[in-house]
């Protein structure tokens, strides 16, 4: 005769429910680890950044590597840099909330043409790469950088971005930040970068490691000169403290 089954015998199905309670949690804690990373550095300088990082690692198998970084506070930069910046990489900087629409729209329709692959990133995404992630693509990469993204334009004002680009951003292998790159390719201060040093700084961002803003070679020279001219148009250091209303005719575009 078969034995009953006891419900004692039965598994319990609270260990179940306690897995499902925890993997519940884990958009929570995801929030809130990522919220704090992008909270501290609102306040605090960031002493390194995840491409230092490992930039740092590669260079630790290449003799005579050395990495260069210095914090400089924004206001310890020359005005024209920040402004070179933004005319270079992101004219609508001060205008935009983290993603330039227009500017992607743009690149895919390039791409999509066949023509060459361009990206269309803002100063506020190359601050969420460069200073939390990797380099490469892949869709998990790009969906951690637009949420950093849209954390740091929650919690950052537009200066402290600039600021934190500025001093994380590789001018040179191994060179980041402006006062690095001001000392080794100028041998001055960042604080006494001219428009043309602060362009030519600019110019080599797409590819730090293939162009030099000590030698600027045809492209890099031709580049510093279109971002001088756009510095000049968009209205100089001051588009930075006082960008124009894009809803009202007469917008620089």
């Amino acid at each position: 005769m078969p034995q009953a089954i006891r419900l004692s015998d039965l598994p319990s199905p609270r260990p179940r429910r306690r897995w499902l309670r925890r993997l519940l949690w884990l958009p929570v804690l995801f929030v809130g680890v990522t919220g704090l990373q992008v909270l501290v550095p609102r306040f605090v300088d960031a002493p390194t950044s995840a491409f230092m990082v490992w930039r740092q690692l590669e260079g630790a198998g290449e003799q005579g590597f050395t990495l260069r970084h210095e914090w400089r506070d924004y206001d310890q930069l020359s005005p024209h840099l920040p402004i070179a910046l933004v005319a270079a990489e992101d004219q609508k900087f001060p205008l935009h909330h983290g993603f330039d629409l227009d500017a992607i729209d743009r690149a895919l329709d390039r791409n999509a043409r066949g023509g060459r692959v361009r990206g269309a990133s803002t100063i506020s995404q190359q601050v969420a790469k460069n200073l939390y992630l990797w380099g490469g693509g892949g869709y998990a990469r790009k969906a951690l950088e637009a949420w950093y993204t849209l954390l740091i334009e929650m919690t950052w004002p537009k200066r402290r971005i600039l600021e934190v680009y500025a001093n994380i951003a590789e001018f040179g292998d191994g060179v980041y930040g402006a006062e690095a790159a001001a000392q080794t390719f100028f041998g001055k201060p960042a604080s006494r970068l001219t428009p043309a040093e602060s362009a030519r700084l600019a110019a080599v961002l797409p590819n730090p490691k293939k162009y030099s803003a000590r030698n600027p070679g045809p492209y890099v020279q031709r580049r510093a000169a279109w971002i001088q001219r756009n510095a000049r148009n968009l209205g100089g250091a001051a588009y930075l403290e006082a960008p124009p209303d894009p809803n009202k005719r007469g917008t620089r575009r």
